[in-house]
């Protein structure tokens, strides 16, 4: 299984980013969904140009720039220690960064032998923003999401060694902030959420099935 590969997005809480405009399509189904495969659409919080506002839509979850090849890989995820290196990567960071809302994502735990799927979520039941970078994929074709990924922190190190990087409110709007594209000026503005704001707990096995995410049971403890 793809590390931090699923993800519950059910409250698309963009409260905190002031000027977000939604789109007419944002979540054409009208219901929460709580096993988000990639490959995908999923909701967004972006900048299409430095110049537009911050609007809120439906992008694809899997990165493959239009300029890369078919036989190019479709990432779902961009570590946070090379994101801003990478030749993959490193355009979209500078200039075409987003924000993806979950309310928590799913690891799976080996026990005595078995994969056991484990719910990773705030403890103080907050919306989870997940920095992202996005980039254009052609012509007819939604733009493509990374989800930017750093070594795990708190509780989510029980699970697995890696996690989502989640930011802190006041981070949200600098991350869109088209005037900063230096790695370290981006550094200066955006913080993580604390470790102690990380809790987990064991779900059925039921969310093994990717296409099964309309029914909130998936989350609920074992």
């Amino acid at each position: 299984m793809a590390m931090c590969g699923r993800y519950a997005f059910y409250s698309m809480d963009f409260s905190v980013l002031t000027e977000a405009v939604a789109q007419p399509d944002l979540l054409a189904d009208g219901g929460p969904r709580y096993n988000v495969p990639p490959g995908t659409l999923i909701s967004v919080a972006r900048r299409a140009d430095e110049d537009e506002p911050v609007t809120i839509e439906q992008l694809w979850w899997g990165y493959r720039p239009a300029w890369a090849d078919a036989t190019a890989p479709q990432p779902i995820n961009a570590k946070a220690e090379t994101v801003a290196t990478s030749r993959y990567f490193a355009p979209a960071f500078k200039r075409h960064r987003c924000l993806i809302p979950a309310d928590g994502w799913y690891e799976w735990l080996s026990v005595d032998g078995r994969k056991q799927p484990h719910f990773i979520t705030r403890t103080d039941e907050q919306t989870l923003y997940l920095a992202g970078i996005w980039t254009e994929r052609g012509e007819d074709k939604p733009p493509g999401v990374a989800i930017i990924t750093e070594p795990a922190r708190g509780s989510a190190k029980e699970v697995h060694d890696r996690m989502p990087l989640a930011l802190d409110n006041d981070s949200l709007e600098p991350w869109l902030d088209p005037h900063f594209t230096e790695r370290d000026a981006i550094r200066g503005v955006t913080r993580h959420i604390d470790a102690g704001l990380i809790r987990h707990w064991p779900v059925s096995t039921a969310v093994n099935k990717p296409g099964d995410d309309g029914t909130a049971q998936l989350i609920n403890p074992l």
